[in-house]
């Protein structure tokens, strides 16, 4: 079986794409991408994660690589999932790079490009989004073409009626024989907004969960989190159905499957935010014709990786190798996966980057909050580009023309929640206050976090000079590959963020 995947000595020419001649006529791997929405890692029941059961991913964690240091595209839904279509960083991709603005079909996506390949492709439920598509000369959403018209009423509010499962069994009907196919399989859960007590109504005990340190440890904060795992939990029930449906038409062992999520959870200080929780995401791959199961690996890795991963497995080379413009930047993790090994498998991996400009409408003149972040296995390492700014959004807005609302009404890059109205509601409370200070506060221009010792990353150890060496190590790093990749943070040009149209609702605050 691993011959017929890694042979690459012939090759034809199919659609405007090298395709191995193996792959071609022989046995080319499905592709089933799995991507929830707003989980952060450790959350499923495979890392060991408390009052949360997720059977779905831990199949597939269980069968395959289960990996510990996973870093999202970015810590918003947009621009993140731009970045795992496309293999590059959000800063090399303009207006899909920030949120709710266009996407530029000149950047090829995934998808598509394994649909000219010879795949059959689609995708349910979230694809890319929220944002115009169209705009940017996409005919489609850029997962591919749509199979989302089976519904199921879920009996809990806010969660989506789409019934995944059930549409990729259509698509799985529909496909041509022959064909291999590609599915992004994108669930709107366990984004806000959630139904209130919902967990505890499921059963869950409010005792079985390990709260961040950032989060105080409250009942309301608890009871929160536990709405949190059931969305989880919903939408992981559907990865079962799909892996059940996949073994039943005999198609699993030839099947690539990728578990992760967007970014991390939406909480104060999570979502939108480069700090661990805001960044770091589930991940586990199987592909059992080729990858030892039962592994865990340690190694770095982030979304670009697993776009070039998607397409060496397909055997599909990326029109525009050579052209640094629109060419992915991922290294493949197929070596990785072939290669039997559990922990630091490929000690060569040593860091990823990841970053943000703007997220919800949460600043005069709709200005970003530009962070960038590189993690290792170790740290976590920050750059605030505009530490004059507020990190959730301004502390006010106006609510209409001319009235401007109550003191901390327009923190709104935090999604509105029970959680953060706590926070707001009991600010004044010495045992709590400092939780909300820490969600709101402007931040320095730089960040270090031991994540070993500190993974809810509350002490900045960037100015210790214990640590001076790490921190001017890890600046010289980033400065390095955001002028390689043309960040234009970095060379000198990052106003050019400031001016992407928005598409999604835009809010009026204060000239600062």
């Amino acid at each position: 079986m691993k011959k017929t995947y890694r042979v690459f000595a012939a090759c034809v020419f199919v659609a405007g794409f090298f395709v191995t001649e193996a792959q071609a006529f022989g046995e080319r791997p499905n592709i089933l991408f799995v991507i929830s929405d707003d989980q952060s890692y450790p959350h499923a029941s495979a890392y060991g994660c408390r009052g949360i059961r997720t059977p779905g991913f831990d199949r597939v964690a269980k069968g395959g690589v289960l990996f510990r240091t996973c870093i999202a595209g970015s810590p918003g839904c947009s621009p993140s999932r731009a970045s795992v279509l496309t293999g590059r960083y959000h800063w090399m991709l303009e207006h899909a790079g920030t949120h709710a603005s266009k996407f530029d079909a000149k950047y090829a996506t995934f998808p598509y490009l394994l649909k000219k390949a010879g795949y059959w492709a689609g995708y349910t439920g979230k694809g890319w989004g929220p944002g115009n598509y169209r705009d940017g000369g996409f005919k489609g959403n850029p997962a591919g073409p749509v199979f989302s018209s089976r519904k199921k009423k879920p009996g809990i509010k806010g969660i989506s009626s789409t019934d995944y499962a059930a549409n990729f069994d259509d698509f799985l009907k529909k496909r041509p024989e022959g064909k291999p196919f590609c599915f992004w399989f994108g669930g709107h859960e366990p984004h806000r907004v959630f139904e209130k007590g919902i967990g505890l109504k499921q059963g869950k005990k409010i005792e079985d969960i390990d709260v961040p340190a950032f989060l105080p440890d409250t009942p309301e904060i608890r009871s929160d989190i536990l709405d949190y795992y059931a969305e989880i939990e919903w939408f992981d029930s559907h990865l079962a159905r799909a892996l059940k449906q996949l073994e039943e038409i005999g198609e699993l062992e030839n099947t690539l499957v990728i578990v992760t999520s967007d970014n991390g959870m939406a909480f104060p200080r999570a979502k939108a935010n480069c700090f661990e929780f805001g960044v770091h995401v589930p991940l586990a791959i199987m592909w059992p014709g080729l990858a030892k199961g039962g592994r865990e690996v340690t190694d770095p890795v982030g979304f670009v990786d697993l776009t070039a991963t998607i397409l060496e497995a397909s055997g599909v080379t990326h029109p525009s190798l050579g052209q640094a413009a629109l060419a992915p930047v991922g290294r493949s993790l197929v070596s990785l996966l072939e290669s039997g090994k559990s922990g630091r498998v490929e000690p060569d991996r040593t860091h990823v980057f990841s970053g943000r400009e703007r997220h919800s409408s949460s600043r005069y003149n709709n200005m970003t909050y530009p962070q960038r972040c590189l993690r290792s296995d170790r740290y976590i390492y920050i750059r605030n580009f505009k530490p004059d700014r507020w990190p959730a959004g301004d502390p006010q807005k106006f609510d209409s023309p001319g009235k401007i609302g109550p003191m901390h009404g327009g923190y709104h890059d935090i999604d509105a929640c029970p959680s953060m109205t706590f926070l707001i509601e009991n600010r004044a409370q010495p045992g709590i206050a400092r939780y909300f200070h820490w969600s709101v506060n402007k931040r320095p221009g730089e960040e270090l976090y031991d994540i070993i010792s500190d993974p809810a990353c509350l002490n900045n150890l960037a100015l210790d000079p214990v640590h001076c060496k790490t921190t001017q190590a890890y600046r010289d790093k980033m400065d390095v590959y955001l002028e390689k990749t043309g960040d234009p943070r970095a060379l000198g040009h990052g106003d050019t963020w400031e001016n992407y149209r928005r598409y999604s609702r835009m809010r009026s605050f204060p000239r600062p």
